[in-house]
């Protein structure tokens, strides 16, 4: 689907619907009045009589044929005092759902509406479009690679953001052109996540890795076992140890013209392409979600893939790298045991007491890579990690670590205003390393059940050097999900936090 504009007023708009936002007991003349001029059947629809504006409720009003504008679909968003920005977002898929319902091939959408609706959330018309645009994407996704029937309806050709000035703002344009981006690291991240386990090994997430690589001419790299093994990267190594697939981590650096020499930011994702436990085997229902335990790799190659289609235009200030650690944890003859221990890449020995903490072995040695070969002005890593942080916070939100006040403070904000909710746990370094304390080893890799997502978190900060900027997002609550932006399935989040993360702080425009 393509993103234009209308400018010039209503008189100049032209669609097969256009989409207006309404709140509750409003009329045409109040919550459509830029419509009502160029389609002046839309005041005396006979429709609006049933119409409350209802949050969720949608009618399609119909004029003459003829016209430019013959039907304009509007969609409720309720009390306006009580509006957010969810709302909004999922009104938006709704509405975009529906239109391919009715096999719709042209999309408008009203810019005074969307003005008034912004202003009732104190956001800026930039900042509204963004979401709209995104939340269109969205909304319109859907996973059906392996459907041997597929839906007949297809999805509009474009949506256009129809406005009343002359021009369109570079601002609007940018921010339409950031979602876009978005969107479709949002859509890779989801299509990797849903793709089963025996489609998206550790070897096949590379390549895709290596294929969003070629596409921006962005450097790649991949560690196979040999690699690893020389790099002394020996818990991950453990993880993979039982499993048929051999582990890959793959690397892409990208580097905007003037970037050069740099200190960059560094996002590490955990790619386990399928978690059965290892010898700790997991329980039989629901195993069958463990081909998403590589969500947060997937989310790093969204950051990647949204980079590239910005660039080269809108690029950060500093170069941005992607590492995805993947491999299986499976309980092959040669898995490892529980009771073995292993040494670190940093030298750190840790006794392996639950085959099933595996994610943390993996990131661990991953992020002492990252920090011997790029020395980050940022680290940043992703996780489905811990089933205790979904107990503390609850389905579609993530745990937050950092010690680094400032890192922390714009992820929390960043995944508040755009719709990836986070909250910040605490790093209780010193109660968590007695719970990891191990008769024969540094330590083991779990501690209790209690406060299980904080020993996790503490566990890697093990790994981060003195005076790093660092942050663990923890998104084992988060990514998987149904809404009216969300196909039932992954929801590729993360990538649009992670995205936030690259960008320096005066950049705000992008926020």
């Amino acid at each position: 689907m393509d993103i234009r504009f209308q400018a010039g007023g209503s008189s100049h708009w032209k669609a097969d619907v256009v989409l207006s936002f309404v709140f509750e007991g409003e009329h045409a003349e109040t919550a459509c009045s830029s419509l009502v001029e160029c389609a002046p059947w839309l005041g005396i629809a006979p429709a609006w009589r049933d119409f409350r504006g209802n949050k969720g409720e949608s009618v399609m009003f119909y004029g003459p044929q003829a016209m430019d504008v013959s039907r304009v679909l509007g969609i409720g968003l309720g009390k306006p005092e009580k509006a957010d920005m969810t709302g909004f977002r999922y009104a938006v898929g709704r509405a975009l759902r529906l239109c391919r319902e009715y096999n719709l091939e042209t999309v408008g959408m009203d810019g005074t509406s969307l003005s008034r609706v912004a202003e009732k959330l104190g956001v800026g018309l930039d900042a509204l479009v963004r979401e709209a645009v995104i939340s269109a994407f969205l909304g319109l996704y859907r996973y059906e690679r392996w459907m041997s029937e597929k839906s007949g309806h297809s999805d509009p050709r474009w949506l256009a953001v129809m406005l009343e000035g002359e021009y369109v703002d570079d601002s609007v344009r940018s921010a339409a052109r950031m979602a876009e981006a978005e969107a479709s690291g949002l859509m890779l991240a989801r299509d990797a996540v849903n793709d089963p386990a025996n489609v998206m090994t550790p070897s096949a997430f590379a390549e895709k890795a290596r294929t969003v690589a070629a596409k921006y001419d962005m450097n790649f790299r991949v560690l196979g076992p040999s690699e690893l093994e020389a790099e002394g990267m020996n818990a991950y190594l453990a993880v993979a140890r039982g499993s048929a697939e051999e582990p890959r981590m793959a690397v892409v650096e990208y580097a905007p013209k003037g970037t050069e020499g740099l200190e960059p930011v560094v996002l590490v994702g955990k790619g386990l392409c399928f978690d059965s436990g290892g010898i700790s085997l997991k329980p039989a229902k629901g195993m069958e979600d463990m081909k998403g335990d590589m969500s947060g790799a997937a989310a790093v190659l969204g950051v990647m893939e949204a980079l590239g289609r910005l660039a080269p235009s809108l690029a950060p200030k500093r170069p941005v790298v992607g590492i995805m650690a993947c491999a299986e944890n499976m309980p092959g003859g040669h898995a490892t045991r529980p009771g073995d221990i292993v040494v670190a890449k940093n030298g750190k020995s840790v006794e392996i007491v639950n085959t099933d903490a595996e994610g943390r072995l993996v990131l661990a040695d991953a992020l002492c890579w990252a920090q011997e070969q790029y020395r980050p002005f940022r680290l940043l890593d992703i996780a489905t990690l811990t089933g205790a942080c979904a107990v503390a916070l609850g389905l579609g939100a993530a745990g937050l670590f950092s010690v680094d006040e400032e890192l922390g403070a714009a992820l929390h904000e960043a995944g508040t205003l755009l719709g990836e909710r986070n909250w910040r746990l605490p790093l209780w370094t010193s109660t968590s390393l007695e719970a990891l304390k191990s008769p024969c080893a540094d330590m083991v890799n779990s501690g209790p059940r209690e406060g299980g997502a904080i020993h996790a978190a503490v566990f890697l900060q093990q790994f981060i050097g003195e005076g790093v900027a660092w942050a663990h997002i923890d998104m084992a609550a988060a990514d998987t999900g149904e809404s009216p932006i969300n196909a039932k399935g992954a929801t590729g989040f993360g990538v649009r936090t992670l995205l936030s993360a690259v960008w320096e702080k005066e950049e705000t425009v992008l926020q």
